[in-house]
């Protein structure tokens, strides 16, 4: 049984599931891929038909790192280079037993990793402030923590809540603002020097699944609550300017193409199923069914978008 729908442009093929994986978002390492597997996590690059000479696809397995814990979600370091030498390896992942790895490599002989421990219950999320000073973590303890990345990961501020986190995000172009967004809805932008709200925001049903920041336009939030995606233009008011039903029964994540504020990807239930639309359009763009929900993730630069589907990984190319 294969996914139904918008065939996949390309695939690759995992010998089991996928519980996570990554696409790097940075320009020195734009090619690497992280995949979250039961007790390992698989180091890859992958090159798409327009940046080869051949024209062709090319997945290629640079390393295994084995993870004593399933690990929830994963997240590339800024730092990750590989145009430097030696190269720079960086990758935080979530584990179920509460606690936050950081593995470092240069791919050759040195590799080390750090255990951060502090929350109290699962880890949704991990997300690297891009000037490098923290890396923010969310949980269903009703927190979200900042981790001082030049002191060794000792805990910076925190965030307490009413409810889990489930998703936080930098922005880019916004230096020391994070967004923080809460299961019962509330979603918060911060400026983290001042540890001082900027705004909040709500959708007006929950649960709240997952919420995101538009990297082409940083006044665009976008949530996933039950299966309606929700979208706010921040410059022009704190009601949502969207409020979209995508998913007949629930909505696991909604991702934003880095290409346009107006084009979302997201996937939820019935089955696990992947859309990507034009906020503006009635009908969706890509409609599939994968097998089993296990990540999504645009392409920083090219107009692919990824899924997980139990133990395959399919890019599908988007025209935006």
């Amino acid at each position: 049984m294969d996914v139904k729908g918008s065939p996949a442009t390309h695939t690759v093929s995992f010998p089991e599931q996928i519980i996570s994986f990554e696409l790097s978002s940075y320009e020195w390492s734009q090619n690497l891929l992280c995949i979250a597997l039961m007790d390992k996590l698989v180091l890859g690059s992958v090159r798409f038909p327009e940046e080869s000479e051949t024209e062709s696809f090319e997945w290629n397995q640079i390393k295994e790192i084995h993870h004593n814990s399933r690990p929830h979600c994963v997240a590339f370091a800024p730092e990750t280079s590989l145009a430097v030498v030696p190269k720079v390896i960086v990758i935080a992942s979530a584990g179920s037993d509460y606690k936050i790895r950081i593995f470092n490599s240069d791919l050759e002989q040195n590799d080390t990793v750090q255990l951060i421990e502090g929350h109290r219950s699962y880890v949704n999320h991990v997300s690297w402030d891009p000037d490098g000073e923290f890396l923010a973590s969310c949980s269903d303890d009703n927190t979200c923590v900042l981790w001082k990345c030049k002191e060794a990961y000792v805990q910076g501020p925190s965030f307490g809540f009413s409810s889990a986190v489930l998703s936080v995000k930098w922005h880019p172009e916004e230096s020391g603002h994070i967004l923080i967004a809460e299961k019962s809805g509330v979603i918060h932008l911060y400026k983290v020097h001042m540890k001082t709200s900027m705004m909040s925001i709500e959708t007006d049903i929950n649960p709240l699944s997952s919420a995101d920041w538009s990297l082409s336009n940083s006044a665009f939030v976008a949530a996933m609550a039950r299966g309606n995606i929700f979208m706010w233009d921040l410059k022009n008011s704190s009601w949502p300017s969207e409020n979209k039903p995508m998913h007949d029964e629930c909505g696991h994540v909604v991702k934003f193409s880095p290409h346009s504020e107006n084009v979302v990807a997201s996937i939820g239930r019935p089955n696990a199923t992947l859309k990507v639309i034009h906020m503006k359009n009635k009908l969706p763009q890509i409609e599939t069914k994968l097998l089993l929900f296990g990540g999504l993730c645009w392409h920083y630069q090219l107009p692919y978008v990824v899924a997980a589907s139990d133990r395959k990984l399919c890019f599908w190319k988007v025209s935006i």
